[in-house]
C-alpha cells in the first residue's frame, strides 16, 4: 500500500509544478477574459494539488515509510515541510488577487508581483526537491 501513497504524493507534486508553470505562462500573456478564467483554473488545480500534496505526504509520515519520529528528527525533512509552508503562505496573495477579478478588471500593475511570487513558489519547489533527495539518501537524519 506504502507504493500507492508514493505514487499519489509524486502525481500531487507533478500537477502542483504543473499548475505553477501554467499560471507563469498565463501571467506573461496577453489578458483577455479567458485569460483570467484560466488563470483561475489553474490556481485552483494549484490549491488541490498542494491540498493533496500535505494530505498524502502527512499519510505517509504517519502511517508508512519510516515513521513520524523519522521524519521528525531529520533536517532535510523539517526544511521540505518549512518551504512547503512558505510556498503555501506565498501563494495565498496570487490566489486573492486571481478571485478579485471575478468583480474587477485585473490590474496591470499587479502583475510584476505576481509573476516574482509564482517564480518564487517555482524556486521553493526545487529547493523542497533538494530536500527529498538528501532525505532518500538519509542525509539529515538526526536519530541512530
Amino acid at each position: 500500500m506504502a507504493w500507492l501513497f508514493a505514487f499519489l504524493h509524486h502525481a500531487a507534486a507533478f500537477a502542483l509544478v504543473a499548475a505553477l508553470a501554467v499560471e507563469l505562462a498565463l501571467l506573461r500573456s496577453e489578458f483577455t477574459p479567458q485569460t483570467v478564467r484560466r488563470l483561475q483554473r489553474a490556481d485552483m488545480a494549484l490549491g488541490i494539488a498542494a491540498s493533496l500534496l500535505l494530505v498524502v505526504g502527512l499519510l505517509r509520515v504517519f502511517y508508512f515509510e519510516k515513521g513520524a519520529d523519522y521524519y521528525f528528527h531529520n533536517t532535510a525533512f523539517l526544511v521540505k515541510l518549512s518551504v512547503f509552508v512558505l510556498v503555501a503562505l506565498a501563494s495565498i496573495y496570487p490566489t486573492v488577487v486571481f478571485l478579485s477579478w471575478r468583480r474587477s478588471p485585473p490590474d496591470a500593475a499587479r502583475l510584476p508581483a505576481l509573476r516574482r511570487i509564482v517564480h518564487l513558489e517555482l524556486a521553493g519547489v526545487v529547493v523542497i526537491l533538494l530536500c527529498a533527495a538528501l532525505m532518500a539518501r538519509g542525509i539529515g537524519s538526526t536519530t541512530t
